[in-house]
């Protein structure tokens, strides 16, 4: 027979656990959990009693257990005996499918003084824990910091870290969105992480998947009505955030957004794949989520930014609130890497089928969308909105990240496919972009590993149900056919692995040496910081595959001048008088220096693959 029934006085609880979870006390542990698809429910504390819980009304259970504490391993049992992890689990030591484990996140934080990174300061470097280093650990990334410091780098983009199936994944599958997974450090390495990045002045943010759970481990469907038929998505089923009575739903996954910044002081969140968060409530799900999180930022004095992954081309994200809009801070423009990678590549298959012209980067650069309301090619429809009249800092831009790169049959980087010199201009169209650029881990010394798609599912059916679904997804590209590595294979996992040793040799030094000398003018240079898009215009010179973008500050200007061949190219100087601040193919990036600028006359040669930054002399 279970033990007495669980103490239900709430009146010492904070506003932090006002929320799902088990929180220790001090006296003992408060328990509170949704489940309105239970009548009965009990929390079975590992080597110690099953105790069942108050229900309240709305489908709420709740109580205190005196002395237990943090280290005390617990389940929830529901009707029919069956034992299932806490929904809101902080810490689970063994597995998604195990016990959870009470956890005290109080830390001794030493960043009392640390305000945050201002919006237009940042500077994005996506890591993927588990394959940065040889361990794949949060802590592993702390001896790097130093050195993505001097990179130029403002902001560390950690890939989900929320507990999934498995030791090894993208995290994109996460089940419990409030506890850090555990083969990664768990909750301590994340706190510890993000202590030393603060010290070095750099942000921490996080990325979070609300629009579906994955497929293993995930006992929400068992408490409550998390999940809806009414809208779907392409990953598993569609959260429940518009349905009747679903309030302790959006709630749920809001606090989890609000304890990544309250419990890890994390001064971001980017939000994965909106696009899929279906929601027909007159007020957004997304939106409210960035009204409380900025307001929590308030109170903790904090610049805290809200970022959307969104492939709707839609302003509405970034809009201010009294204009209609959402208000986040900035949203990934998709458009700009696939102006520049079929640009770079040539591949015109599946969405790149709407790209490939240079008047498609132009346009990303000046409008920061490219499809912008006309017809697209490969949705065979008409798509986006124009989001002229916004500023830079309105979007994310990257040349390559983990979903392009990732999402290729074979994860094959552009330094796989590219000379140096082409990578080399992909740098610095990004970095001199008006928008926030964005690093993948290893892109800075052309890492030539690939970063394939992996899982380590426990259930070795969904494992190859996963696999196949894999090789169905090329059928648009040009890449059917291609042997796609088995997601589930660790070998998939392990050649996915960066090694920074190969910075430190050539010719991974050299492209290194680039991005920081790129990045450093970024700062530098005031008409770079200006990202007004009536300061930023393009100019073509056809037949050639040049592009020069200008870049306008009140007093100075700059060039980025661009050339997209494998040629040479000559194009006529801009009037005035120019000084070349970055050459692409200056020796001290180019092992072949042949066409390095020797200053800039009426007419301007350009080698192949060149880009040159110049800056007006007054």
């Amino acid at each position: 027979m279970p033990a007495k029934q669980a103490s239900t006085s709430l009146a010492h609880m904070s506003y932090e656990q006002a929320a799902q979870g088990a929180f220790p006390n001090g006296e003992g542990t408060i328990f509170k959990v949704w489940a309105p698809h239970a009548d009965w429910l009990a929390v079975v504390v590992e080597g110690g009693p099953t105790v069942p819980l108050a229900r309240l009304p709305e489908g709420w259970f709740e109580g205190t257990l005196a002395g237990i504490g943090p280290g005390a391993r617990y389940s929830y049992e529901l009707p029919g005996g069956r034992r299932r992890p806490d929904p809101a689990s902080r810490l689970q030591e063994d597995s998604v499918h195990g016990p959870s484990t009470v956890i005290d996140l109080g830390y001794s934080w030493t960043d009392q003084s640390w305000r945050g990174v201002s919006l237009e300061r940042l500077v994005f470097y996506e890591i993927h824990v588990g394959t940065f280093s040889p361990e794949g650990t949060l802590e592993e990334i702390i001896p790097r910091l130093g050195e993505l410091r001097e990179l130029g780098v403002t902001a560390l983009q950690l890939m989900p870290v929320a507990a999934f199936d498995g030791p090894h994944g993208w995290g994109y599958d996460g089940v419990m969105p409030y506890a850090v997974h555990a083969p990664y450090g768990g909750p301590r390495a994340l706190q510890r992480l993000v202590n030393a990045a603060h010290a070095q002045g750099l942000a921490v943010f996080m990325d979070v998947v609300y629009n579906h759970l994955g497929p293993s481990g995930n006992y929400l469907r068992e408490f409550g009505p998390y999940f809806t038929d009414r809208h779907q998505t392409p990953w598993g089923e569609a959260v429940n955030y518009d349905g009747a009575g679903v309030g302790p739903v959006r709630e749920f996954f809001i606090d989890s957004a609000l304890a990544w910044v309250r419990d890890f002081h994390v001064d971001g969140l980017r939000l994965d794949a909106i696009h899929g968060i279906r929601d027909d409530s007159p007020r957004h799900f997304v939106a409210e989520l960035n009204e409380r999180v900025l307001a929590l930022g308030q109170r903790l004095e904090r610049q805290v930014h809200v970022i959307a992954e969104s492939d709707l081309n839609d302003p509405v994200v970034v809009q201010r609130a009294s204009e209609g809009g959402w208000g986040l801070a900035a949203q990934w423009s998709d458009d700009f890497h696939h102006a520049l990678h079929a640009l770079l590549t040539g591949e015109r298959d599946g969405y790149y089928a709407d790209f490939g012209d240079v008047e498609d980067l132009a346009k990303a650069y000046t409008e920061a969308f490219v499809l912008t309301g006309q017809h697209s090619v490969f949705r065979q429809r008409a798509h986006g909105r124009s989001a002229v009249g916004l500023p830079g800092r309105r979007f994310v831009v990257a040349a390559q990240n983990h979903d392009q790169i990732g999402n290729r049959p074979l994860g094959d980087r552009l330094a796989a496919s590219l000379p140096p010199e082409a990578l080399r201009l992909a740098a610095a169209v990004t970095v001199f972009s008006p928008f926030l650029p964005l690093l993948f881990m290893g892109e800075e010394y052309a890492e030539p590993a690939p970063f394939q798609y992996f899982t380590s599912f426990s259930d070795p059916e969904l494992g190859r149900s996963i696999s196949e679904g894999r090789r169905a997804e090329f059928g648009r590209f040009h890449w059917a056919g291609v042997q796609v590595p088995a997601p589930q294979a660790s070998q998939t996992f392990e050649r996915s692995r960066i090694d920074f040793a190969r910075g430190q040799a050539e010719p991974g030094a050299s492209m290194r040496r680039f991005y920081r000398a790129a990045l450093s003018l970024r700062r530098a240079l005031p008409a770079l910081a200006e990202d007004r898009q009536d300061r930023v215009s393009a100019t073509l010179f056809p037949p050639h595959r040049v592009l020069v973008i200008r870049r306008k500050a009140e007093l100075s200007q700059a060039l980025l001048v661009l050339n997209f061949a494998p040629e040479r190219a000559c194009v006529q100087a801009p009037e005035g008088r120019w000084r070349v601040e970055l050459d692409s193919w200056d020796p001290t990036f180019a092992a072949r220096n042949r066409w390095a600028l020797q200053g800039v006359a009426e007419r301007i040669e350009l080698g192949p693959w060149h880009a040159a930054l110049l800056v007006e002399v007054p």
